[in-house]
């Protein structure tokens, strides 16, 4: 069997597997929020923005809009966010934080750190780390464009 062939020498498994481990640790660091990884994302968004547009939310996150409306009524309907549409464009429905969701940002401010923890990462390992996946999503980016 050729060796690029096993399992083990799959970059793209390894990521793969990676990636659901993260979101494992991040469901367990979520626990108190009540709220979904995908969710987060939407609240780190919105606590650098305080309100977006649903297309400009989907482009940050690179989600599109069938994805992210459920997950958005359900943060509507759990009184984190508020939707709605634009003045000037009907078409534009626009995403800002109630006071609850302003509220978790406090009870927030660990996770990152508590992540850290849970990787056993150093800082000069996390910056590598972060550098040589800014690289790949990059050029795959440019590869897709």
């Amino acid at each position: 069997m050729s060796e690029m062939l096993k399992l083990e020498n799959q970059i793209c498994f390894k990521i793969y597997t990676a990636e659901r481990e993260i979101t494992r640790l991040y469901r367990d660091l979520l626990g108190d929020l009540d709220i979904t990884y995908p969710q987060y994302l939407v609240l780190l968004v919105l606590w650098e923005a305080d309100s977006i547009t649903v297309k400009e939310l989907g482009k940050k996150l690179f989600l599109d809009s069938g994805t992210l409306t459920p997950m958005l009524k359900r943060m509507e309907a759990n009184h984190i966010i508020r939707r709605q549409r634009s003045l000037e464009d009907e078409r534009s429905v626009i995403i800002s934080l109630t006071d609850k969701g302003k509220e978790m940002k406090e009870k927030a401010t660990c996770i990152p750190s508590k992540l850290l923890e849970n990787l056993s990462m150093n800082t000069d390992e996390l910056i590598s780390f972060d550098k040589a996946l800014q690289t790949i999503l990059i050029r795959l980016r440019n590869e897709n464009s």
